[in-house]
């Protein structure tokens, strides 16, 4: 007796660059849509037949809509966007990750190029003036990363990962996360401990700051002013959480005053609500010299996207072949 084919419906714009090596790996015959991620009512459409929806988002009427779905799976970590209340009984919803080596490339590159005061220099440069104390004594001595200390707020795939990359130059390394439950010693740290205990004397020590820390009610303004205020002058901060978690108004008037060194701000305030164009945050960020501003972006290289694309596949084919699946978030009730 044959199996019948899978339907798959794409519906996420991150993967789509990946579909030569999606659909290479998944089962044969399935048959696969790939609707506009930015049409509602076509990735509705879609979905009627369905099997599989490959997308972060998956709002009650597109979950409605798949009467058939067997299994959700976001091309990412987060599935906070998935109505699981309203997709059908029995549902995987399913999730992948590979963010981590490149956000942890982007927090090292960022805390090197700031620390080392690369982009001052470059500015200056081209202006002609040479900013190094061999040629102008009264320019700043910089550091290096080798024996400074890293403070990471959060310790998940990201916090770790980066801490394995700052490790290779020499660093101290401390953490703090909302559980606590951080193995020190296994993690070749310092110290490891709670947020609501920890956080104070960890930003009195960094002179690199790394949040990943989700966002939560909890996290927001986890760093205000006055946790802004207890680093060093010479702190550099790398924000690649989410925006809240360090305060929008503190963070910019601590940039502006000097009351820290300087910043690498990934996660903001703002996004487009379409298109690619739109101020990051209510204050003039871009306006600060300081300041490493990325939009977003830390996490994507084609590497990332061709690991999940894989894990997608993986997973399909499993449940093609009645397998387990695997990094599954929750399955909705029978």
């Amino acid at each position: 007796m044959n199996t019948p084919a899978l339907r798959v419906v794409i519906a996420d714009s991150s993967i789509k660059p990946q579909r030569e090596r999606l659909e290479a790996h998944l089962p044969e015959g399935t048959v696969t849509d790939w609707p506009d991620p930015r049409d509602p009512a076509a990735v509705e459409s879609a979905v009627a037949d369905a099997d599989v929806l490959v997308s972060g988002l998956c709002p009650a009427p597109i979950a409605r809509a798949g009467k058939r779905l067997r299994l959700v799976h976001a091309a990412g970590a987060g599935t906070d966007r998935i109505d699981t209340s309203a997709l059908p009984p029995r549902t995987v919803v399913a999730h992948t990750h590979h963010h981590e080596e490149s956000i942890a490339e982007y927090a090292v590159a960022s805390a090197v190029l700031l620390h080392r005061g690369f982009l001052t220099q470059d500015a200056a440069l081209r202006r002609g003036t040479w900013d190094t104390p061999a040629y102008d004594p009264a320019a700043t001595w910089r550091d290096s990363l080798a024996g400074s200390t890293v403070g990471f707020v959060g310790f998940g795939h990201i916090g770790r990962t980066a801490w394995q990359r700052f490790a290779a130059f020499g660093t101290r390394g401390i953490a703090v996360t909302g559980s606590g439950s951080t193995d020190a010693a296994a993690e070749g740290l310092a110290w490891a401990g709670r947020t609501d205990t920890g956080l104070a004397t960890l930003l009195d020590e960094a002179d690199t700051v790394v949040v990943s820390a989700p966002h939560t009610p909890a996290t927001t303004g986890l760093i205000g002013a006055a946790e802004l205020a207890r680093m060093k002058s010479t702190a550099v901060l790398v924000n690649v959480g989410r925006g809240p978690v360090v305060a929008q108004d503190a963070l910019y008037d601590a940039l502006r005053d000097r009351t820290i060194g300087a910043a690498a701000i990934d996660v903001w305030y703002q996004y487009p609500a379409s298109g690619h164009h739109g101020a990051p945050a209510a204050h003039p960020f871009h306006e600060l010299d300081n300041l490493l501003m990325t939009p977003h972006s830390s996490a994507l290289t084609r590497q990332t996207f061709q690991r999940r694309a894989d894990d997608i596949a993986a997973n399909i084919r499993r449940l093609a072949a009645g397998e387990q699946l695997q990094r599954v978030v929750t399955v909705t009730p029978a």
